[in-house]
């Protein structure tokens, strides 16, 4: 006999999703790459859409995942021509609005430095019903894919995630912390690594301090390796810089040594190295 427990803190059941306004747009994260990240909400949204826009970066084998849609790239790559925020903004709204279901697909997580807050706005101003549909950022999953836990406890009580595409962004956040007391996790961070190298040093963190880098994540192509902040300081050129890449700074870094997947159980993840 199986028994329950009484009142509130009996445990819900997971029912059929809630239906979805025909004209809306949901604000979709695809997660660090890997198809099989994605949660299932993401995949139900994907497979009734009838029109999807996706960012640089989204594996093809998402896109299958959307049979019956129409489907516009809209992705922006550093120093190359890219589509305008406000059209984005103009496309999602007349679609929803001719009665589409429209997904936007981004990397990641959509608010966390995907413009979904922005895009969220615009809807709400014109009117369109819109969900968001969180994804698993690869502020988190590009370390853990690598062996690298933000936090742990001795080592590191917390993070701060920063984008490294605009010194004036970073700079006032790095230049806040105590060294040594959080995990710098830097997205899009590749070509300005000598420079928050160089910062970070400036402002204290000593120059043994372990750094991880991670190109690719969960992509086949991932590669993923160990140094320090004198090392970054000269730079990363053993990477063109056009892969989705993140560095780790902190002394959970070290830890990777015993965590780091074997290479043997990556397959096709990518692969294992230390520098």
């Amino acid at each position: 006999m199986i028994s329950r427990l009484p009142g509130p803190l009996a445990p819900r059941l997971p029912g059929p999703m809630p239906p979805r306004p025909h004209g809306c747009v949901a604000l979709v994260g695809a997660g660090p790459g890997d198809p099989e990240l994605l949660t299932r909400r993401a995949a139900t949204r994907l497979a009734a859409a009838d029109l999807v826009l996706y960012d640089a970066l989204i594996d093809v084998r998402t896109l299958e995942l959307a049979p019956s849609a129409k489907r516009v790239f809209v992705g922006k790559r550093a120093r190359r021509p890219s589509v305008p925020q406000d059209f984005i903004n103009r496309l999602m709204i007349r679609a929803a609005r001719r009665g589409l279901n429209v997904v936007r697909l981004k990397g990641g997580d959509p608010f966390v430095f995907g413009r979904g807050g922005e895009e969220a706005l615009a809807l709400a101003a014109a009117g369109v019903a819109f969900e968001i549909v969180p994804g698993v950022t690869s502020a988190v999953a590009a370390p853990a894919l690598a062996g690298i836990p933000v936090t742990h406890r001795g080592l590191a009580s917390g993070f701060v995630v920063v984008s490294g595409h605009a010194r004036d962004a970073y700079r006032p956040v790095l230049d806040s912390l105590a060294p040594l007391s959080v995990t710098v996790v830097v997205l899009m961070g590749l070509r300005d690594a000598a420079s928050i190298a160089s910062l970070m040093i400036a402002r204290g963190w000593p120059s043994s301090t372990p750094v991880g880098v991670v190109v690719g994540a969960s992509t086949a192509d991932a590669a993923a390796w160990t140094t320090t902040l004198a090392g970054l300081r000269h730079g990363i050129e053993t990477v063109d810089g056009e892969g989705p890449g993140t560095l780790v700074i902190g002394q959970v870094v070290a830890l990777r040594g015993v965590l780091a997947p074997d290479s043997s159980q990556r397959g096709s993840h990518g692969n294992n190295r230390t520098a």
